[in-house]
């Protein structure tokens, strides 16, 4: 139970953090499928020193090509949507990810919701409308996250599958290597440079995702996917605290409040 609960803290700080450097590079003018390739290039030279752990099956390179391409998707629509978008108004949003794995879990983990599932999912749609309003949902912003979580979360599904049929090592390096074949696919039609004033964030970036994925696929070894995503969302309020201190963003109380709806839909999920 300790080790869950260190791999989920790490997750949560992890990812709040690295969309923080997803944001500052988009804003500091680098492209988001640029970025994203960068990201799963250091990831897939990282992700080395793992390649004597892994397994290989034509199974598993199958659902691997799937998560890549789901992966690669989910991640250059969330450096798209913070390009667009406030950081603590889109955070928030990301609790309906649970949700996705929830829906998509049915059919290919066997996962089936309860009466407490669905009461977590209203309370999830309750607290985004009270965080935005019609013109946030017609917003580029807000339909690049949706586009991404909706990747994200369908991607969840096919990591936990290739976990069960390898183990944890190898579908990181699965999920990075696909990653950067379809990042490669998806950033031909802009230079592939970062400018050195960039590079640094660049660099944290990649580290920041590394130990999010590492402690995401440890995580969904141990619990139901949909659980494991619900749980993550706590990141959500850090996020929101990151975005008001780091980039002066307003309405502090409002998107706190949003947010606290929508985790106790989460926590929710979870105790069902």
């Amino acid at each position: 139970m300790l080790n869950i609960i260190i791999a989920v803290l790490t997750r949560i700080v992890s990812n709040s953090y690295l969309n923080v450097f997803q944001k500052k590079l988009t804003t500091g003018g680098e492209k988001s499928s640029t970025v994203n390739f960068y990201t799963y290039l250091g990831l897939s030279i990282l992700s080395l020193i793992l390649i004597n752990k892994v397994v290989f099956s034509y199974e598993i390179l199958t659902y691997a090509l799937i998560m890549g391409i789901l992966g690669c998707l989910g991640n250059y629509y969330i450096i798209k949507a913070l390009s667009y978008g406030e950081l603590s108004t889109l955070a928030p949003i990301n609790s309906y990810k649970p949700v996705v794995a929830l829906i998509f879990g049915i059919f290919l983990l066997n996962e089936v919701p309860n009466i407490n599932d669905l009461i977590g999912i209203i309370l999830i749609i309750i607290g985004t409308m009270f965080l935005t309003n019609f013109k946030f949902i017609v917003s580029k912003a807000c339909l690049y996250r949706i586009l991404a979580l909706i990747f994200s979360g369908t991607e969840a599904i096919f990591i936990k599958k290739v976990i069960l049929l390898s183990n944890i090592s190898s579908a990181f390096i699965y999920w990075a290597s696909a990653g950067l074949f379809f990042s490669f696919c998806l950033a031909l039609k802009h230079p592939l440079k970062i400018s050195a004033k960039n590079r640094r964030l660049q660099l944290l970036l990649i580290l920041a995702v590394a130990l999010m994925q590492y402690s995401t696929n440890y995580v969904f070894s141990k619990i139901n996917v949909s659980h494991a995503l619900a749980l993550f969302q706590l990141s959500t309020i850090l996020s929101v605290f990151l975005g008001v201190n780091i980039f002066n963003e307003k309405g502090l109380l409002k998107k706190i409040i949003a947010s606290v709806i929508m985790i106790t839909g989460a926590v929710i999920l979870i105790l069902s």
